[in-house]
């Protein structure tokens, strides 16, 4: 099979590899789409993540989707045949998260992308069949791989207890913060307001469903009178996470979502005086089916995020679009083209 691999910052070259081997419990997927992640385009520019460290030739990508085309000895969940979303992350199944239920925290994941783990751009992957979750035919092959995105917003949504009549505020109208949007609608919430500053963006978030949409480049968030009570913080901008947590109502709950610097300043005194609920967020677990029936049913768009389309020997312009076209939401790679 081709695969495309970073070999070198900044360098991806198309190689050719023996099509991986399904083992007892896996399946082997013929890879239909796979979108391009903020973190696939760090590990290009930057070969590096935190303590995650590209240290040999590395396949990224890890939201995709495709169709099972083989199945490991004691495979039985997923027929030959059978279109699926994947998750990219495999867990221990052993360790003391997992067995709390909370496998996103396991530390021996094994997640696509991730060096030293391959990921999905390329032609075949290799996945345990848990992780290989049935779409319907209704949901395409990039809405089918678009579920690990909006995974991240349901488990957002979910952290926030997001429901009915909550007024949420979600900072940064990228991917993430598009279907955290619509993810909040869905569950209920009576208004959901989004910030950027690109224009695009926000005129697709308020298409998508949105309240309002707010230009903070042009008017501070502040001044805007809105008082939620649930912030979903999607930009990782020091100055953009300080300004929304001053607008949140007492006794509201700041959920951190977008990935900033190693140190962001936060106001301490307004979270305590406010009582503040504040917590991170770390990818997800069992959020799956959720995100099949909120993309199969409509109530969230994720075909409308997708801004371009790439052959597997175009991973480089994929990664790179973002640079050159600031409209730019959602490239998606096709390794069969």
């Amino acid at each position: 099979m081709r695969a495309a691999v970073l070999a070198a910052v900044g360098t991806i070259a198309i190689v050719e590899r023996a099509v991986p081997e399904p083992g007892p419990a896996e399946v082997l997927v013929k890879v239909g789409a796979v979108g391009v992640c903020g973190s696939d385009v760090h590990y290009y520019e930057h070969g590096r993540i935190g303590g995650h460290v590209v240290e040999q030739p590395l396949v990224l990508g890890h939201e995709a989707s495709g169709v099972v085309i083989g199945r490991g000895a004691n495979a039985r969940r997923h027929p030959v045949g059978q279109r699926v979303s994947l998750e990219p992350g495999v867990p221990d199944f052993t360790c003391v998260q997992c067995r709390a239920g909370r496998y996103n925290l396991c530390p021996n994941m094994r997640f696509f992308g991730t060096p030293p783990i391959d990921g999905a751009f390329c032609e075949y992957v290799v996945l345990h069949e848990e992780f290989a979750h049935p779409v319907p035919d209704s949901l395409t092959d990039e809405a089918a791989a678009l579920l690990e995105p909006l995974s991240v917003g349901v488990w957002a949504c979910r952290k926030a207890r997001v429901s009915a009549g909550d007024r949420v505020l979600v900072n940064g109208a990228g991917p993430i913060g598009l279907v955290a949007a619509q993810t909040a609608l869905a569950f209920g919430a009576s208004e959901v307001v989004i910030t950027d500053v690109n224009p695009r963006r926000l005129k697709l978030a308020v298409a998508l469903g949105c309240t309002q949409a707010i230009d903070v480049g042009a008017i501070a968030l502040g001044d805007t009178g809105f008082e939620p009570n649930v912030l979903v913080e999607c930009s990782g901008n020091p100055t953009a996470i300080g300004a929304a947590v001053r607008t949140v109502a007492r006794a509201g709950r700041v959920v951190l979502v977008g990935m900033g610097g190693d140190d962001i300043p936060l106001p301490l005194p307004y979270i305590q005086d406010h009582e503040l609920e504040l917590t991170g967020t770390f990818r997800y677990a069992n959020t799956w089916p959720t995100a099949i029936d909120l993309a199969a049913s409509g109530r969230v768009d994720l075909d409308r995020l997708v801004t371009g389309r790439f052959a597997l020997d175009e991973v480089s312009a994929a990664l790179t679009c973002g640079r050159v076209d600031r409209d730019s939401i959602k490239p998606i790679v096709v390794p069969g083209t």
